[in-house]
This record gives C-alpha cells, structure tokens and sequence, in this order.
C-alpha cells in the first residue's frame, strides 16, 4: 500500500505508527520532557512519540506548539516522521524547525497505530508494508433528503450483516463513475440516476486490507428498490440516523464527503 502525498518537509522516516483520529495540540496534548500522550481523545495517551510516524487529521491550538515540537525533536524525544490529512501553519513550523519529515494530503483514517510506515517526504509517498490497497466505489442515493442504506448478505465475502452504501469493487483501469452506475443498477434496479458529486478518497480498514473508497453521490426520483443477492435489507434513512446502525467502517465519512 502506497499513498501519494504532498511533501513539506524532506526527508524519509522509517517507524511504527501512532494515529490519532483527532486533531491534535502538541499544547498540553504532549509531554515536552518525555514526548508522551496526554490527551486522552487521541486513543493513544501514554503512547511515547519518539521514533514513532506521527499520524493525526490536523493540528489545533496555540502557536507555541512549533516550538513544543521543536523542543521534543532537540531532546531526542520527537517523532520521526508526521503525517496529516491537511497540514496547518502550527505543526509544519514545527516540522521544518525540527527537521522532521512531514507530508500531508492523505486520508489518515485508514492507519492504525503499530502499522510499520515508510514516510518519503522527498517523493511524497507513504508506504504502509503488509497492507494491499483494494480499490472501490461507494455510492449514495439519495431521494429527498434521505440516503439509501442496504444491509449486506451472508453470501458477500466481507462485513456481513453491515450497513453501507451500494458498493462494489473497481477492476483494472476501469472508470470509477461507469462502475458506480453499474453497481446501481444491478444491486437496486434503480434508473434515471441524477449525478450530483465525487467525495475525496476514503480509506476503510479491514485488517491487512485498505479499501480505497470512490465516493459518488447520485439524486434518484423513486424509493422503489429491488434487492439482488449481496443484500437482504433496505432502508432510506437521514444522514444524521447512521449512528443507529451497526455500519461498514467509515461510511459516515463516506457520506459527508459527497454531502460537504
């Protein structure tokens, strides 16, 4: 699995990852002494930052926090390397003071912390090792202000019993929006698919695979579903509504993509 990016700063750091789902504030979110977690919403307080590939959303938070990252990389208690989805002023300062290699522009929510990672900041890749990518579309429907949501079979190979989108995998060369309408029209029968959007890449873990999701979001004139054998179950429901299902992993990400 290797990941484009955008380079800020240069360099190559090898390690193992330390994600947070959250934006973060090297402010009282970090030890400056010791480079351990503290905040607790990052999933990973106690965590210890030196030698690990940072990996977080954003930075948030006061200015010092360039020179909290610039102190931990002096004390030898720094990250080896950082990676965000969207670099804010705060933390490439800091990265750039330090010398720390940086790039930005990937979805983080795929990384889990303990992934070895292979941060190039002079090529701008991100290389996760063990883990193959799997290319897929994921497509919205919505019908006055509700989105389609189906519950997949027991025949399907993977996530049976979640809800998702309509989905299916991408083959080759083949043209993501060609295979989002054909995925429709096969799984739901539906017809007179209005396009409306393509979202950002997602990227969904299931253990050693990467689905690296198309987002498609199309408006459609009828509620009339007819089911083939990858799902059992149908409903339109509000975006807001998908935290009562037992859903596919970040298909609420999925969904505000397209809806942004």
């Amino acid at each position: 699995m290797k990941i484009r990016a955008r380079r800020i700063v240069a360099g190559r750091a090898e390690g193992r990852a330390l994600a947070s789902a959250v934006p973060f504030s090297f402010v009282g979110g970090a030890d400056p002494v010791t480079g351990t977690i503290l905040d607790p919403t990052t999933g990973a307080a106690d965590e210890r930052l030196a030698g690990r590939v940072f990996v977080f959303p954003h930075g948030k938070g006061s200015t010092v926090g360039s020179y909290v990252i610039y102190g931990l990389a002096k004390r030898g208690v720094g990250p080896a390397g950082i990676v965000n989805a969207s670099a804010d002023g705060i933390v490439a300062v800091g990265a750039i003071l330090a010398g720390i290699p940086m790039v930005d522009r990937i979805d983080t929510g795929g990384v889990r912390t303990g992934d070895p990672l292979i941060l190039d900041g002079d090529r701008g890749t991100v290389e996760i090792p063990g883990v193959r990518a799997t290319p897929v579309v994921s497509v919205i429907l919505r019908n006055r202000g509700r989105i389609l949501i189906v519950r997949r079979s027991q025949a399907v190979g993977s996530f049976r019993g979640h809800w998702s989108a309509i989905s299916g995998h991408l083959e080759g060369r083949e043209d993501p929006k060609s295979r989002a309408i054909q995925e429709v029209r096969e799984e739901t029968g539906l017809r007179g698919l209005a396009f409306r959007a393509a979202g950002s890449f997602v990227h969904a873990r299931n253990d050693s695979t990467m689905y690296v999701v198309h987002p498609f979001l199309f408006d459609v004139a009828s509620r009339r579903v007819r089911l083939d054998w990858e799902n059992d179950e149908y409903r339109w429901v509000r975006p807001e509504e998908l935290d009562r299902f037992k859903t596919v992993p970040r298909l609420n990400d999925v969904v505000a993509t397209v809806l942004r």
